[in-house]
């Protein structure tokens, strides 16, 4: 009598992964809707950059933008700098978000370097507290840094901005860099060492280049989160005014508006954050 054996695993594995999938209407219409469905998310994201960059092309008074469209002019790109009190906020966040990005990245790298590699008493405390201060509303922390400069009688101003900066964007470089010495392997760094390099030699020769692309992706959220920021900034700056806070202040003061200038920062700094990006990817890209 003759038994009957059936296909082997391997064999139906391999009959089921070269058999076409049916395809029906549903698979048709799942094929476009989804891109389609991803492609609106990411206009409406974008809807207020493209907003802000193309009337700061649009022809008005110069007073304040104008909702109507009244033709193509490069004028306010030739007046940006005509009034003095936005262009020194300008500097001013521009300033504060170069200092806090550099010293964020390298409290940042150190601490994330050290959470990464190491497994010391209080680790989970400090991980706790990085993503506390994440989780944290902005409000809460502008309250508290204030609180804090006002017990110690400290005059707010440029230095509070950028101790609160520092105090909020550290948390974001810390885990991007920590997220980065995971993938790291050791033997790297033993081999190093075997070769007679020092700690020093070792890290910024061998470890810092391999978190690098962790390190700038920090660097560039903190860099985002400080020029952009109004809420921390707005409990903190005494008579130290950003580019945030002017806005804000300006569109108070004239009923709701702003000059086309604002427009064309804002175009400036969000291309300038794009470059920044670009660069940042493609130097990744060839170094891995």
């Amino acid at each position: 009598m003759t038994a009957l054996v059936g296909p082997t695993l391997e064999e139906a594995f391999e009959d089921a992964r070269t058999k076409p999938a049916p395809r029906g209407g549903g698979g048709k219409r799942r094929g476009w809707l989804l891109p389609m469905w991803g492609w609106l998310v990411i206009f409406w994201l974008s809807s207020p950059i493209i907003v802000m960059i193309v009337f700061g092309f649009n022809d008005g008074s110069g007073k304040v933008v104008s909702p109507k469209w009244h033709g193509i002019t490069l004028k306010w790109y030739e007046q940006l700098f005509v009034y003095n009190d936005l262009t020194t906020a300008l500097w001013n966040s521009v300033k504060i978000a170069v200092l806090t990005t550099l010293i964020a990245v390298v409290l940042g790298t150190l601490m994330g370097v050290a959470l990464g590699k190491y497994r010391f008493r209080g680790t989970g405390s400090v991980t706790l507290l990085l993503f506390a201060n994440i989780a944290a509303p902005e409000v809460v922390l502008g309250a508290a840094l204030l609180s804090l400069f006002l017990a110690a009688n400290v005059p707010r101003g440029f230095g509070t901005i950028l101790v609160a900066h520092v105090m909020f964007s550290v948390a974001y470089v810390v885990v991007t860099v920590r997220a980065r010495m995971a993938g790291l392997d050791p033997s790297m760094e033993e081999a190093a060492r075997d070769l007679g390099a020092g700690p020093f030699v070792t890290f910024f020769r061998v470890t810092l280049p391999i978190i690098m692309p962790g390190v700038l992706a920090g660097g560039l959220l903190a860099f985002a989160l400080s020029i952009d920021d109004y809420i921390i900034t707005s409990f903190n700056n005494g008579s130290t005014q950003t580019f945030p806070l002017w806005v804000y202040g300006a569109a108070q003061r004239t009923g709701g508006g702003v000059p086309p200038q604002v427009n064309v920062m804002g175009t400036l700094i969000f291309a300038f954050g794009v470059l920044v990006a670009l660069a940042g990817a493609v130097a990744s890209r060839r170094r891995s």
